[in-house]
C-alpha cells in the first residue's frame, strides 16, 4: 500500500544549507561552492493587489479544511497515479476536484485533436505583444476545453545563457525585456483563458547535463549567481510574470549557489514571495523536491508529481507533511499558506466558472478510449479519452505567428518568388515528411523529416503538419509550373544534378536544413538533451554548398532551435538568400511559403545573436563534471553578459545581431525626442506585514489522521493519512527525532518587515520602479514600394563601468504603408535605467550619463539622444521623480535606411561617451 511507503522524507529535520551573508554571492562574479544568506520565515500570502478578492475567497473555503485536506492540496497523488502528468488531491468532501497540472508551453501535450503551435522562441521574433497574448490565449484555451486547470508554462528559465542550451526553444530570448515582455502577455493571455499559468523554471535552469543527479555527479549542478546577475538578467523577465499575475511558478532541478531551488530560501521567500509579492504558489519541478520540512520552511507549495521517485510510492510530503505538521516542524500558518495559495490561484482565475465535465477528458498514458484511470496501479477502467477537438481556428494564428516571426537574414534580390519560375527544386529531409509520422517519436525525440518541434516535455501531438514541400509544390502547381525535390541529405550526387539543371534553364534551388534539441531525458543522434555543437544536423553545411556549388540561385531555410554558425557558406555568391524559419509548428510549409512567395513581407527579428564561432558567445554548456562525483560547479562568471551583451562588451563582431532582421521594403528612422515625464520619486517600501493568519484548528490526536480501517488502497497512490498513531513508526524514518540547527526565523509568525525594493500594495516588486520617466518617440518612415511590418527597438546605455554597452528597454512593431511615416513611442521606465545595489538590497538609478538609442537591431542604432532634464538620481541614493519637460536629441539623430541588409544612409551611433576600462570601441 502506498501510504505505508510514504515515508522517504525527513519529516523532523528541517535541513541546514550552510548559506551564509559573506559569500562571494554579494558580489560581482561566481566562485566554486558560493552561496546565498538564508532568508526566513516563508512569507505568507496577503492578497495584494488584484488578488485580494481571490484570497478572500480562498481563505474562506480553507478555514473550512481538515489538517488532511489541506496536505491533500499540496501533494501529488504520484506519477501515473490520475490521468494528468500532475494531479493533487481532491477535497470530496466539498466537491473540490483534484487540480490537472498538464504540459506544455506550446499546446495540450500527450492529448489528441489540440494545436501544436508555434514555440516560444518563434513567437518571440515577431516581436509583437499582440501575438504574444493571442497564442497565450489560444493555448490557454484549448488547455480549459481539455479539462487542465493549470498550464505548465510559459517558459523564462532558460532564458538562454549558452546558445548550445537544450531546452532554449522553450524559452523566449537571452534577453531578459523581450523575454519579461513575451512572457507578461502569455501570462495574461492563458489566465484570460480561465487557466492557471505556471511560469518556469525557477531559476538558473540553463543546461540539461547534470541537471540531476546522476552516474556522474552525486548531487544536481550548482548554478552559482551573483546578486547582480540574478536580478539584473535571470529574474527580471520572472518578476514580469509575477506582475502579470502569473498564478503558479516552478521550481528548477538544479542547485542554485549550492543550495536546491525549491529548497533554497533566498530564492523562494527572500526574491519570489517577499521582494516580488509573489501572491500564487510555487510547485516543484517534477522530482526536484529533495527535502520535506526544509522544502516547505522554504517557500515550496505543492510537490509534483507527489512521489520521491516515479511510482514509488513514498513522498517527502503527504503523510509526512501530515507528520511534520503535528509534531511542529512545519508549523499550522506555513501550511494553510500554502493551501491558501493554491486555492486563490485557483479563483483568480475563475476556475470556478470554467469547469468542462467529467474533466480531464483525456488521458496523458494512452490514446485509447476506455483505460484505467489509475493508470500505473491498473484500476479505474473507465471512459478515459473523449477525443474532443478543442482546435478551433487556432491554425489561422499559428500561420501567422510563423509567418511573422520568420527572419530575413540575407537577400541579394532573389526573393521573393513569383511562383512562375522555370524550375523550382527543393532539397534537404528538412523540407519533408518524417519517416515515422510527426508524431512518431515519443515527446518529438527524434530529428527526420522537417524539424517544427524539439524533444522533451515542452512538446504536443500534432493534429497535422503541413511541410515545406507540399506547400511550394502547391504555389508552384497552382502557378503550372515546374517542381522537383531530393530530400535525401547525402545523395551528394542526385543533389548536384538536379540543381545544375536550374544553372540551365532558370529558376531556385531552395535547401532546408536544421539544428534540434531537447530535454536531456532523450539523446537525439548523441545529444543530450544539449546541443553538442553548433553546426547543423545531417551534414547541412555540405548539402547546402553542394547545391550552391552547381546552382547560381540558392536559397537556404534552417529550422533550428536557435544560432548555428553559417559562415562556411553564408558569402557564397551563389547563396541568395538565407531565412530563419524558427521552430514553428503544425503550419510549418504554409507559413514560409507565404515569405517565399510575397504573401507575406517578412518583418521577424531575431531574438538572439548569432555568432561566427562558437567561441564567440563567451558561454557553453559544462559537459564534464568539474567536481569529481559531487555536484558540478557551474561558475556564471560572465554576469549580465551574454548574448549581444557579451560580444559588444568584447568588441566580438556576429554574424547577425541581435533584433536583425530583413524586409522587402526600405525602412528610414529620423526624428528623435526624448520627452522627460513627471513621476512621483521613489520610496523605499517601508513597514511590516501582517502577523501569519492561521485558518481553523489542527487536532493533535494522532488518532483523528490514521487510515481509515477497510478503506482501499491505490497502489503507490500518495495519501495524507497516517498509517500509526506512533509519528516515528508512522514516518518509518530511522533518523526521526534526532536534533538538527534551525534557521533562524524559521518559526517566526509575527509580523515581518517589508523589503525596500518589495511592496505593500501589488506584485512584481515596488510600484515606484515601473513609474514612467521619459517617453522617446521616433520616425520609421517605408521608402520602398509595398506595405511592411517594423520592429523600431529602444535600447538604453545605463553608463557605468558594469554595464554593457547597451541594453534593449523597449520595443514595438508596426505595419508602415509604402511612403508612408510612423511614429514610434517608447516609454522608458524607473527599472528600465536601474541597477541593483547590493547593499541597499535595493533598485537605485547611477550618476552615469544615460542614453537612449532607437533603431532597427542592437547594433542598428541611428538615433541617439541624452536622457537629461530631469534628476535621476546618485548612484548612492534614491532618484526622485523628474519635473517634465521635452528635449530634441540632434546628435545622433542622423536619418538611415537600410535594405537587403546593407545600410544606405549615414551611421550615426557610436558607443556611450564614457568607455569604461575593458570596453573597446566599436567600429561598425
Amino acid at each position: 500500500m502506498g501510504f505505508i511507503r510514504s515515508t522517504a522524507a525527513l519529516a523532523a529535520l528541517p535541513l541546514v544549507f550552510g548559506q551564509n551573508g559573506s559569500s562571494p554571492f554579494n558580489n560581482p562574479g561566481a566562485v566554486s561552492f558560493q552561496t546565498s544568506p538564508p532568508k526566513y520565515p516563508s512569507p505568507w500570502g496577503e492578497g495584494l493587489g488584484d488578488w485580494a478578492d481571490a484570497y478572500s475567497q480562498a481563505e474562506a473555503f480553507v478555514s473550512k479544511l481538515t489538517l488532511l485536506e489541506k496536505v491533500n492540496l499540496t501533494t501529488g497523488v504520484g506519477w501515473e497515479g490520475e490521468k494528468c502528468v500532475g494531479n493533487n488531491g481532491a477535497i470530496p468532501r466539498l466537491g473540490f476536484k483534484a487540480l490537472c497540472m498538464q504540459d506544455s508551453p506550446l499546446g495540450v501535450r500527450f492529448a489528441d485533436f489540440v494545436s501544436a503551435f508555434p514555440a516560444q522562441l518563434s513567437v518571440a521574433s515577431t516581436w509583437s505583444r499582440d501575438l504574444f497574448y493571442q497564442r497565450g490565449n489560444a493555448m490557454g484555451s484549448e488547455h480549459r476545453d481539455k479539462g487542465v486547470d493549470v498550464q505548465l508554462g510559459p517558459v523564462v528559465g532558460p532564458i538562454g545563457r549558452a546558445p548550445e542550451g537544450g531546452r532554449n526553444w522553450e524559452g523566449f530570448s537571452p534577453d531578459p525585456v523581450l523575454s519579461g515582455v513575451a512572457v507578461y502577455e502569455t501570462v495574461k493571455g492563458i489566465q484570460d483563458a480561465g487557466v492557471v499559468a505556471c511560469t518556469k523554471h525557477y531559476v538558473g535552469n540553463e543546461q540539461e547535463h547534470f541537471r540531476q543527479a546522476g552516474a556522474n555527479n552525486s548531487e544536481a549542478i550548482s548554478s552559482n549567481i551573483d546578486d547582480v546577475t540574478l536580478h539584473e538578467l535571470y529574474v527580471w523577465p520572472f518578476a514580469d510574470a509575477i506582475r502579470a499575475g502569473t498564478g503558479s511558478i516552478m521550481c528548477s532541478y538544479n542547485q542554485i549557489n549550492n543550495s536546491y531551488a525549491c529548497q533554497n530560501s533566498y530564492l523562494q521567500n527572500y526574491i519570489m514571495k517577499n521582494e516580488l509579492g509573489f501572491q500564487g504558489f510555487i510547485m516543484s519541478d517534477w522530482s526536484a523536491q529533495h527535502s520535506g520540512v526544509a522544502s516547505a520552511l522554504a517557500g515550496l507549495d505543492m510537490t509534483m508529481p507527489g512521489d520521491v521517485g516515479f511510482d514509488s510510492g513514498t513522498s517527502f510530503w503527504g503523510p509526512n507533511l501530515t507528520i511534520a505538521v503535528l509534531n511542529g516542524t512545519v508549523p499550522q500558518w506555513r501550511l494553510d499558506d500554502m493551501a491558501v495559495r493554491i486555492v486563490a490561484a485557483w479563483y483568480y482565475v475563475d476556475r470556478e466558472n470554467n469547469q468542462v465535465e467529467n474533466s480531464p477528458t483525456f488521458s496523458s498514458w494512452t490514446q485509447d478510449t476506455y483505460g484505467y484511470s489509475h493508470y500505473y496501479a491498473s484500476e479505474g477502467y473507465t471512459l478515459i479519452n473523449e477525443h474532443l477537438d478543442v482546435q478551433d481556428d487556432h491554425a489561422e494564428l499559428i500561420r501567422k505567428i510563423d509567418a511573422d516571426g520568420t527572419v530575413l537574414l540575407k537577400n541579394n534580390g532573389a526573393l521573393p518568388l513569383t511562383g512562375k519560375e522555370k524550375l523550382t527544386t527543393v532539397f534537404g529531409s528538412d523540407s519533408g515528411e518524417a519517416m515515422y509520422g510527426p508524431n512518431g517519436c515519443g515527446d518529438r525525440g527524434c530529428d527526420n523529416g522537417t524539424l517544427a518541434m524539439g524533444w522533451g516535455s515542452g512538446t504536443a501531438n500534432f493534429p497535422y503538419l503541413i511541410t515545406p514541400l507540399e506547400a511550394i509544390k502547391s504555389v508552384v502547381r497552382d502557378n503550372r509550373g515546374s517542381i522537383e525535390s531530393v530530400t535525401d541529405d547525402f545523395a551528394y550526387a542526385q543533389q548536384a544534378a538536379l540543381a545544375h539543371r536550374v544553372s540551365q534553364t532558370g529558376g531556385a534551388c531552395i535547401v532546408f536544413a536544421n539544428s534540434d534539441a531537447g530535454e536531456g531525458y532523450i539523446t537525439v543522434d548523441g545529444n543530450e538533451g544539449d546541443r553538442n555543437n553548433l553546426t547543423l544536423w545531417h551534414e547541412g553545411d555540405a548539402l547546402i554548398n553542394n547545391v550552391a556549388s552547381q546552382c547560381p540561385n540558392t536559397i537556404v531555410v534552417m529550422h533550428t532551435v536557435g544560432p548555428v554558425l553559417v559562415g562556411n557558406w553564408s558569402d557564397n555568391v551563389n547563396v541568395t538568400a538565407i531565412i530563419w524559419a524558427g521552430i514553428p509548428g503544425q503550419e510549418s510549409g504554409n507559413a514560409i511559403a507565404d515569405i517565399l512567395y510575397g504573401a507575406v513581407n517578412p518583418g521577424g527579428k531575431t531574438p538572439f545573436t548569432w555568432g561566427k564561432t562558437r567561441e564567440s558567445y563567451g558561454t557553453d554548456v559544462m559537459y564534464t563534471n568539474n567536481n569529481g562525483q559531487g555536484a558540478p560547479q557551474d561558475n556564471f562568471v560572465e554576469g549580465v553578459f551574454i548574448d549581444y551583451r557579451y560580444f559588444d562588451r568584447f568588441n566580438e563582431t556576429p554574424q547577425y545581431e541581435f533584433g536583425y532582421g530583413l524586409s522587402y521594403t526600405n525602412f528610414s528612422y529620423a526624428n528623435i525626442k526624448i520627452n522627460a515625464r513627471s513621476a512621483p520619486a521613489y520610496v523605499p517600501t517601508t513597514g511590516n506585514t501582517p502577523a501569519a493568519p492561521t485558518y481553523g484548528s489542527v487536532s493533535n490526536r494522532t488518532a483523528d489522521y490514521l487510515c481509515p480501517p477497510g478503506f482501499h488502497f491505490i497502489s503507490a497512490y500518495i495519501y495524507p493519512c497516517l498509517n500509526s498513531t506512533d509519528l516515528a513508526t508512522a514516518s518509518l524514518e530511522p533518523r526521526y527525532g534526532q536534533n538538527v540547527t534551525i534557521n533562524p526565523g524559521e518559526y517566526d509568525s509575527s509580523p515581518q518587515p517589508r523589503l525596500p525594493a518589495g511592496s505593500a500594495v501589488g506584485s512584481g516588486g515596488n510600484a515606484h520602479l515601473y513609474d514612467v520617466l521619459y517617453t522617446v518617440t521616433a520616425d520609421v518612415t517605408n521608402t520602398g514600394a509595398i506595405a511592411g511590418d517594423e520592429v523600431a527597438q529602444l535600447y538604453v546605455s545605463l553608463g557605468g563601468p558594469n554595464d554593457p554597452v547597451v541594453v534593449l528597454r523597449n520595443f514595438d512593431r508596426k505595419t508602415i504603408a509604402p511612403g508612408a511615416t510612423t511614429t514610434y513611442s517608447f516609454d522608458i521606465t524607473r527599472r528600465d535605467l536601474s541597477n541593483w545595489d547590493t547593499a541597499a538590497q535595493d533598485w537605485i538609478i547611477s550618476s552615469y550619463t544615460k542614453t537612449a538609442y532607437v533603431g532597427s537591431s542592437s547594433r542598428r542604432l541611428p538615433l541617439s539622444g541624452t536622457l537629461s532634464g530631469a534628476n535621476t538620481g546618485t548612484s548612492s541614493g534614491y532618484p526622485p521623480g523628474p519635473t517634465g519637460g521635452s528635449s530634441s536629441a540632434s546628435a545622433g539623430s542622423t536619418a538611415s535606411s537600410y535594405h537587403h541588409g546593407k545600410p544606405t544612409g549615414t551611421k550615426s551611433w557610436a558607443p556611450p561617451a564614457y568607455t569604461p576600462p575593458g570596453y573597446t570601441t566599436k567600429n561598425w
